[in-house]
């Protein structure tokens, strides 16, 4: 698989070092020349210096045969640019944006880009929710919000300890995508048993988040 990455920030440069270290091919471009070289003497040949918003360059960078366009400057007008271009003008199959200002989430959706990551919008939801031990958290959202990532940690007292994946009884159009154990990811076993420390990732829509809690914790939200 290979992944371009538009933006040399923090997360751009912490998700190339993670992408190359599990066997992607990755390349970061960055538009800002000291930071690139900077970037470059750590990263090597992952690094290309250079405008993502400009065709030319994501061209250079091999763009249309991308499976996937991270848009993860610090700039969501950038971000939104890259983000079409990458999606509309070189067809790459996944394209996944960066979004600072959660009002300019809806504007990406109308322009046909799905899958945003606004942090500000989930620290504000966990910070709101008074989060305590064993809670259900919205972590995300996927299809123009149509479908919630959720996350839920499995605690001694939860209804679904000790019973495996395929024998609870979830909310309609919910997944159970993964579990995280001991820091190791486990995807889609029907026959996985449920244990405390367990946390669970699940997909659902958001009128159902808090049927979904009360599945994972035997009490309304």
């Amino acid at each position: 698989m290979y992944v371009i990455i538009a933006g040399g920030g923090d997360i751009g440069y912490h998700l190339t070092k993670a992408l190359h270290q599990h066997g992607y091919e990755v390349l970061l471009i960055e538009k800002n020349r000291k930071r690139a070289m900077d970037l470059a003497d750590d990263l090597g040949e992952r690094v290309m210096y250079g405008d993502a918003c400009e065709v030319r360059v994501l061209n250079e960078a091999g763009a249309r045969r991308a499976d996937v366009v991270v848009a993860a400057t610090g700039d969501d007008e950038d971000n939104l640019i890259i983000s079409q271009l990458a999606q509309n003008f070189f067809k790459v199959k996944r394209v996944l944006a960066i979004v600072r200002d959660p009002r300019h989430e809806p504007l990406f959706f109308r322009l046909g880009i799905h899958e945003t990551i606004c942090s500000t919008r989930f620290i504000f939801n966990i910070l709101e929710q008074e989060v305590e031990y064993g809670e259900v958290l919205p972590i995300g959202a996927i299809m123009r919000g149509e479908i919630e990532v959720i996350e839920a940690e499995v605690t001694p007292e939860s209804p679904v300890a000790g019973k495996s994946i395929g024998e609870i009884e979830l909310p309609p159009k919910t997944l159970l995508a993964a579990v995280v154990r001991n820091g190791q990811l486990t995807l889609g076993l029907a026959n996985l048993i449920l244990q405390p420390g367990d946390t669970v990732v699940a997909l659902t829509p958001p009128q159902h988040e808090k049927q979904l809690a009360r599945v994972m914790r035997g009490t309304a939200r």
